[in-house]
């Protein structure tokens, strides 16, 4: 099998913080990672290689020259090649926009038995990359993949979470599969793993390499844009009742009524 995996280099988000000005993200000074769902998916890759010998996991990302730092790390935990699309062309791009870049990236791969993504990355919660990436590569997508049950000749039996339980799914071959946490963990690096991931070339393509218009990609090609984040301003401190169960609830009913909730 052929795998390919979609990841993407995400701010720390333990160390986001928004300037109270502007309402934008303060992204100096704030270290990123690997996006944590992404390496759920980079994982279920790599425990399929480790169960089917011959398969090969390739890492695809879009984001700018820092993000190698991010692929190094997968090939650390055992990618065996990664690709970066980096260009000013793609910067700006929505959830719309990131989709053709990636599915123009994975035709240029080509030859691919199974997409992986994470279910969504933690700076935009969005959870619509993978599908849409799927729906540009005319691909059958399953989200919230909590396990992968079996894979057969030409179709894949996973487990699709929801909220009161799951649904068991059996999707056709190529297709793309969007993890979620609970579907493993994630492996660790060895130190001999990041040595290796040092020596491997990592392939950098942009708009002329992925023979995409640079209308069709970035800022010119996004819908939908963010005009302000901000963060919410801070609660109260909350009152603690002492007394009895029939004092407290009495002065519950007095400080309600005072505030006419009831």
């Amino acid at each position: 099998m052929k795998i390919i995996v979609c990841a993407k280099q995400v701010p720390d988000t333990n160390e986001v913080k928004i300037d109270p000005i502007k309402g934008t993200l303060i992204r100096e000074g704030v270290p990123s990672i690997l996006n944590p769902d992404d390496a759920n998916a980079l994982e279920a890759a790599l425990e399929l290689r480790d169960q089917y010998p011959g398969t090969t996991v390739t890492v695809i990302s879009m984001g700018p020259p820092q993000a190698l730092y991010m692929l190094r790390e997968c090939l650390a935990m055992g990618a065996d090649e990664a690709c970066l699309l980096s260009s000013r062309a793609f910067g700006g791009a929505d959830t719309c926009a990131t989709s053709t870049t990636l599915a123009a990236g994975i035709k240029k791969i080509g030859d691919y038995d199974i997409i992986f993504a994470g279910r969504q990355a933690i700076d935009g919660d969005t959870a619509q990359v993978g599908p849409q990436t799927a729906q540009r590569l005319g691909l059958p997508s399953v989200t919230y993949v909590r396990k992968i049950r079996e894979i057969k000749d030409k179709t894949i039996i996973v487990e699709r979470a929801l909220e009161d339980g799951f649904e068991v799914i059996e999707i056709q071959k190529p297709c793309v599969l969007t993890a979620i946490k609970e579907l493993n963990t994630p492996r660790y690096m060895s130190v001999m793993q990041i040595e290796e991931a040092y020596k491997k070339e990592i392939s950098v393509w942009d708009e002329f390499d992925l023979d995409v218009s640079p209308d069709d990609v970035g800022l010119t090609a996004s819908p939908t844009q963010v005009f302000r984040s901000f963060t919410p301003p801070p609660k109260g401190a909350g009152e603690m009742l002492s007394g009895t169960v029939s004092e407290m609830a009495a002065a519950l009913i007095e400080k309600l009524s005072e505030k006419h909730v009831i």
